[in-house]
């Protein structure tokens, strides 16, 4: 799969901003969920290839940001 190929699939996907992104819209994230991948965008540049993370790697990087 190339990048064209990931970015055409991207578009397709369903996006969710993070809810702790500013309503300027200087620093936002966006993930989308599908089988077997979570995938992470910078939502001022939806063209750029975004990071794909197996669940479980997803899982620890959550689990690491909601600590205090």
């Amino acid at each position: 799969m190339n990048v064209a190929d990931i970015t055409a699939s991207a578009a397709e996907l369903t996006w969710r901003k993070s809810s702790y992104s500013g309503a300027e819209g200087g620093q936002c994230v966006e993930v989308a969920v599908c089988p077997g991948t979570v995938y992470v965008r910078d939502s001022k540049d939806k063209t750029a290839r975004p990071l794909s993370l197996a669940p479980e790697g997803w899982a620890v990087f959550v689990e690491f940001a909601a600590k205090d």
